[in-house]
């Protein structure tokens, strides 16, 4: 129990600190002094534009071939999905990895892994869980925010999962790359819309998927409820009631 205690606190520490550091952002960004320049390659070998023009006219004409091929087989058909990820800061997380300067903020280069519970649009389910890490890439202090580079994935029990890729920016929605999927989302890519409610606790996104062949299960897809800063999971959900959650969410 102690062990548990102290961990929940270092936990909501860090949400504190995350939230204190995108209030403040006093930290200076941290810049290249130089640039590289006359950077030159050179090669005393063979010519290679001598090489037969049956050669360099075929090769083209192969690749379009087969990228033409690849397109036309993937389905195209763009399915919307929301969902609500929630730090309910009972998930000891996130945690930081320190590789800045500063041991007292968030500086260029830390390190943050992550793990959340994710509901339906509606929220009326409990659905699994977000799981991934962040890196901190620079701070904004006239848009009184920060900028990271994230790759992570999004748990959706029996269903399977997806995984992005891309800027997660605490001033600013953003769009990142959906980069595959499994189970029902097998074959999926296209972008999500990530948009911030409560930094960093509280988001909302909506994937626009394109390469999953079925449709989506409808228990995913009800009417969302409007994004804003005080919505909220039903009791259910929260507390992971029989019928408040997908078949074996992921926890």
């Amino acid at each position: 129990m102690a062990s548990s205690a102290a961990a929940a606190s270092i936990s909501m520490t860090t949400l504190r600190n995350l939230s204190r550091n995108h209030q403040s952002h006093q930290t200076s960004l941290l810049a290249f002094s130089r640039s590289f320049h006359n950077l030159r390659i050179s090669s005393n070998g063979p010519d290679l534009s001598l090489r037969s023009r049956a050669t360099t006219s075929s090769t083209p004409g192969f690749f379009r071939t087969m990228c033409s091929s690849s397109e036309t087989s993937r389905p195209t058909k763009i399915q919307e999905l929301n969902v609500y990820e929630f730090n309910e800061g009972d998930r000891n997380s996130p945690a930081v990895l320190k590789l800045g300067k500063n041991p007292q903020q968030l500086c260029i280069g830390d390190l943050v892994p992550f793990t959340n519970k994710l509901y339906t649009g509606d929220l009326q389910k409990r659905v699994g869980i977000t799981a991934g890490l962040c890196v901190l890439i620079q701070h904004v202090p006239e848009k009184k925010g920060s900028r990271f580079e994230a790759s992570y994935s999004f748990y959706f029990g029996d269903y399977g999962h997806i995984s992005v890729q891309g800027p997660y920016l605490t001033y600013v929605d953003t769009f990142l790359a959906i980069t595959g999927g499994s189970g029902v989302f097998e074959g999926a890519y296209g972008q999500v819309k990530l948009r911030q409610l409560v930094y960093p606790t509280k988001l909302f996104y909506t994937f626009y998927l394109k390469g999953v062949v079925a449709d989506l299960p409808v228990e995913l897809t009800g009417k969302h409820v409007e994004p804003s800063k005080d919505v909220k999971p039903a009791a259910g959900a929260q507390a992971a009631k029989p019928g408040a959650t997908i078949q074996n969410f992921t926890d």
